[in-house]
């Protein structure tokens, strides 16, 4: 039989790509994937679905996903807080303590404890235990940027009370603080933990959380066996300051739920701003939380532009809205102010009212439009949260409940350590290692502990997560021309997925004389030209069709007509951002080898619809590093492929050191690496081509 191809020089490779062409000189596929990245700055819509079972069904998954996506799938082992509480101090009408606690061995959790001063909330509905102690609603309050001590200069004070922003000149100075005090007087333990970086948590500094510096250590980020932060290795295996930082407020509820004096069936969460994002993130995670008021995040506008709001995978194909809606049917409140929420009146509280009425009370979930207002959680914002939380903590306070001043605390009594209670040693870049390998150790014990079926489940959806494509129920096919080409049929196509705005170039290779249903998918990491001008694939490609398969040539996204030059890819396209983090690209847009994933999956379906080979035989066949996306693909399609043929390249993810290399899938080692997807793809049939 002929060669169906023949490209020994570069004029011959030429010959090979036009043969192969499917659009016209200079045109690409009409394909929305090639437009601009998506970035935090875009429009992150909340879709209703139709009916409460599609709501669990979608929310089952969003939940799996921030659990991946935040590095805590499988969820790490709850180790002793070893919680420190010291140095009590009053103030009228409530008392504030000094914490620190182990929220893994060896990082240390800071913040500071409000309790009510009984004499001052006798007329609040607390509960007892079986002493008869009062047990009182407890609240957590995540801060944001800023630091829980943030303090308004005397100009920016003076500004706000002009502006009716803040009503007190002592306690307004530090609006974050003068939270927890009136909810301390209200009747609630209140805890405010910093942020990493910020107060005294000082382990991993502000400039790393939340600036990540340029200026590491080479060495101290790619090291064997130990790594920081940022690095591929932590990338690959979804560790991030987000995560940790997810970690801490588990933990800190773990904390305060902990408390004698508090009533762990009435747990609340509220932030602002960087604390608004902990906020949606602990409703989303944690059934304990009964009542959330996430101020300043919950919008279908900016998503959260710090490092520490950012982690792979996070927002994929959902946002802010929509992760905040997870909490339903528990009340939920929240402001519109002058900055990325000032749409929420129109575009998003909607929906989030739709869905509380179908799921639970429409009546539970409020958006107080306050666009006189800059970006803020201040005085008009925390009134509003307190009547939320007076009323669905079951405070019986009667109402409006009224902040009220309160002498400051000094910059002593803000500060944890102290000379009796030293600042942990240990920080920065060993500090970073210790974590990350804590983190790598948690998931390796985890997995350790299950039987096989559950290990195949656990694992099976951290993979559904990461490539979370499938089989479209409805491709469609244009065919563009075909011609003979030494005793070959080569039909030239565009495939298109309409719902997804993919259009596919396609080559269909074949014997006249074939007859049946037999089909074969081809993919390479170079794309269709180079695979019939590449000696190897070339007779493998004409072994197939000798042996009567039709085969199927696509070009994956990135690769040939994709691209201007007819070259693959040699970078993942990034978010255009000076940050150079893999998250501010991923926590939105797919890696390449997912999307790459799709495409054959799209070719799946086409080959069943349009070639029957459901009713016959389809084998999917992988040459060299294409294994990064197509035993993936292998693995989805499962029974409906009937073999998946690779050669004897052996590609592992935790190889890939860079994460704008084509190859690179985040999280891809946490969970196993290849091998893992082979082994999901089992019981079905996997045959090894040896070169």
């Amino acid at each position: 039989m002929a060669q169906v191809l023949i490209a020994e020089n570069d004029a011959d490779k030429d010959q090979a790509s036009a043969a192969t062409k499917v659009l016209g000189a200079g045109e690409l596929p009409r394909d929305a994937r090639l437009k601009d990245a998506k970035t935090l700055d875009d429009h992150f819509p909340m879709q209703v679905p139709d009916n409460a079972g599609q709501w669990q069904t979608r929310s089952e998954q969003l939940r799996r996903r921030v659990l991946v996506a935040t590095g805590l799938w499988p969820m790490p082992e709850k180790t002793p807080l070893n919680a420190v509480v010291h140095t009590k101090i009053q103030r009228d009408g409530f008392s504030v303590e000094k914490v620190y606690f182990e929220s893994l061995p060896g990082h240390f959790v800071t913040g500071l404890l409000f309790r009510p001063d009984p004499d001052r909330v006798q007329d609040v509905e607390a509960g007892t235990d079986s002493s008869d102690s009062p047990r009182y609603p407890g609240v957590l309050c995540p801060h944001g940027h800023g630091g829980r001590n943030q303090a308004y200069s005397d100009a920016e004070l003076k500004s706000q009370l002009e502006i009716g922003a803040e009503h007190f000149p002592e306690s307004g100075r530090m609006p974050k603080l003068a939270r927890c005090a009136t909810l301390a007087r209200m009747g609630c333990v209140t805890f405010i933990f910093d942020m990493l970086g910020y107060g005294d948590s000082n382990q991993i500094s502000f400039e790393v959380a939340h600036r990540h510096a340029k200026a590491r250590p080479e060495e101290s980020i790619r090291t064997p066996g130990r790594w920081v932060m940022y690095s591929a290795d932590a990338d690959l295996r979804l560790q991030s300051l987000m995560g940790l930082q997810t970690w801490n407020l588990v933990r800190a509820f773990d904390f305060l739920a902990s408390l004698p004096d508090v009533d762990a069936d009435r747990l609340a969460v509220t932030g602002g701003s960087g604390g608004g994002t902990q906020s949606i993130l602990l409703g989303a995670i944690d059934d304990r939380v009964k009542v959330t008021f996430p101020n300043g995040m919950v919008s279908t506008s900016m998503q959260g532009g710090c490092y520490c709001e950012n982690c792979n995978y996070l927002r994929v194909g959902t946002g802010n809205v929509e992760l905040a809606a997870l909490v339903a049917p528990k009340p939920m409140a929240m402001t519109a102010a002058d900055d990325w929420t000032k749409d929420m009146m129109t575009d998003g509280y909607p929906e989030l009212r739709h869905l509380y009425a179908m799921i639970g009370d429409e009546a539970d979930v409020y958006c107080r439009p306050m666009l006189h207002f800059k970006h803020n959680y201040n005085y008009v914002t925390r009134a509003t949260m307190y009547q939320w939380m007076n009323k669905h903590l079951e405070l019986g306070l009667g109402e409006p409940v009224v902040e009220q001043d309160y002498v400051p605390l000094t910059e002593t009594e803000l500060v944890v350590w102290d000379t009796d209670h030293p600042a942990p040693k240990q920080s920065g870049v060993e500090h970073e290692q210790q974590v990350c390998q804590w983190f790598d150790t948690q998931t390796a014990k985890a997995i350790a502990s299950l039987d096989a079926q559950e290990r195949r489940d656990a694992l099976g959806q951290a993979w559904s997560i990461i490539f979370d494509v499938s089989i479209p129920a409805m491709v469609t096919y244009e065919r563009v021309g075909s011609g003979l080409h030494e005793g070959m049929e080569i039909e030239r196509g565009l495939l298109r997925d309409e719902i997804g705005e993919v259009e596919i170039p396609l080559l269909t290779l074949r014997s006249p004389e074939a007859k049946g249903n037999r089909v074969m998918i081809w993919t390479a990491k170079e794309g269709k030209a180079h695979s019939l001008s590449h000696a190897e694939s070339r007779d493998r490609i004409e072994s197939a069709i000798r042996d009567g398969f039709t085969v199927l040539v696509p070009d994956v996204l990135g690769q040939g007509e994709f691209t201007s030059d007819g070259h693959a890819w040699s970078k993942q396209r990034l978010v255009d951002d000076d940050r150079q983090y893999s998250a501010f690209s991923y926590a939105y847009n797919r890696p390449l080898a997912v999307e790459r994933c799709g495409d054959l999956l799209r070719v799946v379906a086409h080959a069943e619809q349009n070639h029957h080979a459901d009713q016959g035989e389809l084998v999917l066949s992988s040459s060299g590093d294409s294994i990064a996306w197509s035993a993936a693909a292998a693995a989805i399609a499962g029974e409906r492929v009937d073999d998946f043929q690779i050669d004897g390249a052996e590609f592992r993810y935790e190889h890939v050191n860079d994460y704008s290399d084509p190859m690179f899938v985040p999280g891809s080692v946490k969970y196993g690496d290849v091998d893992t997807l082979l082994e999901l793809r089992s019981p079905h049939k996997i045959t090894r081509i040896e070169n």
